[in-house]
């Protein structure tokens, strides 16, 4: 099993702990504390699924792996909130995460294009100060990145499941740190195309 855990985990635990040292440097008082909680957003795609049933596959044994590897990297990042869409694959990757911190997972309610986007950001920052994970879709971790006020970047192809994506939101400025986790990436069987509705089968 691969993991490449160094970039998520200075995201995790340095810079949070960093922002916070700034801010008492620059006589931040526990009023201004409150006002501008230092939020981590680490977002994954779903871990790899099943061809069937084509609506709502489970994941694979692989995608298993996955979602443990996935609790693996983040057991010292004091998750305060775990994040999915309805589907079973989003709820299987954050399983192990959620049971790890003994959290109820929230689900966020599937909907057309940039409503869902914004449901999910909203949902996030109702945690405002903690560490949250979310699961979406090959289709939906970059919307929601920039829904939260991250760069746009261009959807993920449909073999890429490795990757994660962990958001430093404090005083007003948000930071993107990207690495890998668990096992490699399936070959591609096919080319990425990235003008995809979010019906949310990837």
């Amino acid at each position: 099993m691969r993991l490449r855990p160094l970039l998520a985990l200075l995201a995790v635990v340095l810079l949070p702990s960093a922002a916070l040292a700034q801010e008492h440097q620059h006589g931040g008082d526990a009023h201004a504390k409150m006002e501008h909680p230092v939020t981590v957003v680490i977002l994954v795609r779903h871990a790899e699924r099943a061809g069937d049933p084509s609506g709502d596959p489970p994941l694979t044994a692989v995608g298993e792996e996955r979602a443990r590897a996935l609790a693996a990297l983040l057991r010292d990042s004091k998750v305060g909130a775990v994040l999915h869409t309805p589907r079973i694959r989003t709820r299987d990757t954050a399983r192990p995460v959620a049971e790890q911190f003994g959290l109820t997972p929230e689900v966020v309610p599937l909907s057309a294009g940039a409503s869902h986007l914004e449901a999910m950001a909203e949902a996030v920052r109702k945690h405002a100060g903690k560490t949250v994970v979310v699961v979406g879709h090959s289709n939906t971790v970059m919307g929601y990145i920039a829904a939260l006020g991250g760069p746009r970047r261009d959807d993920l192809c449909d073999h890429q499941y490795d990757g994660i994506y962990t958001l430093v939101i404090a005083h007003g400025e948000v930071r993107l740190v990207e690495g890998r986790y668990g096992p490699p990436n399936p070959a591609p069987t096919q080319p990425c195309g990235h003008a995809m509705v979010p019906s949310m089968r990837p």
